[in-house]
């Protein structure tokens, strides 16, 4: 629809811009029925439909706004106080996420409402962000400890690539033009890209 969501961190509000009309909506703020807590969204994605998903880091779920309807709807990550972090959303219109204090990477399937979570294999891995590569392995970074993870979804078996150097990795990109895909990160504590 050609419209762009944002969001306001210092009031966790949500805003869209019509880009074409000049015009902003003000969602406002969401709270949780269930715990009376304000949604953190951390991170937000918009899916092909151009509806939002928001990464609630105060807790332990992810809010799918209905762009149209303007309806939020909760689902729960399985581990407690989990801390969606940034995600993104694959060619199916899943949104794949990072877990930040559950240690694990996860996959929410909008049509069936349900969470898949994969914890990852090293303790205080503690991934930021996740991304999906043309195979449809995930991969994601620690900002902990300086590692890299690859989750084999068909498997569930993950590869773990400890950096030379510190890092602190925040989001991360896979090139899917080369052979095999290439993984990029920038060096928080290196002034470079890894």
């Amino acid at each position: 629809d050609g419209k762009v969501w944002v969001k306001n961190s210092d009031r966790a509000q949500i805003l869209r811009l019509d880009p074409a009309a000049g015009t902003w909506e003000n969602f406002g703020t969401f709270t949780d029925q269930a715990t009376n807590q304000l949604i953190g969204s951390y991170g937000i994605n918009a899916d092909q439909n151009n509806n939002l998903y928001m990464l609630d880091f105060n807790a332990a779920s992810i809010g799918m706004l209905d762009g149209t309807a303007k309806q939020l709807e909760l689902v729960r990550t399985a581990i407690p106080r989990s801390r969606p972090r940034r995600g993104s959303v694959d060619a199916q219109n899943r949104l794949w996420f990072a877990e930040y204090d559950g240690d694990a990477i996860a996959m929410l399937d909008p049509r069936t409402k349900q969470i898949k979570e994969w914890p990852v294999p090293t303790p205080w891995s503690n991934p930021y962000d996740v991304v999906i590569d043309r195979n449809g392995d995930a991969w994601t970074g620690s900002m902990m400890n300086d590692r890299i993870l690859r989750l084999a979804t068909r498997t569930g078996q993950f590869t773990d690539y400890l950096l030379p150097n510190p890092t602190n990795i925040r989001r991360v990109w896979v090139d899917n033009s080369t052979t095999p895909v290439a993984f990029w990160v920038g060096s928080n504590h290196g002034a470079s890209i890894v």
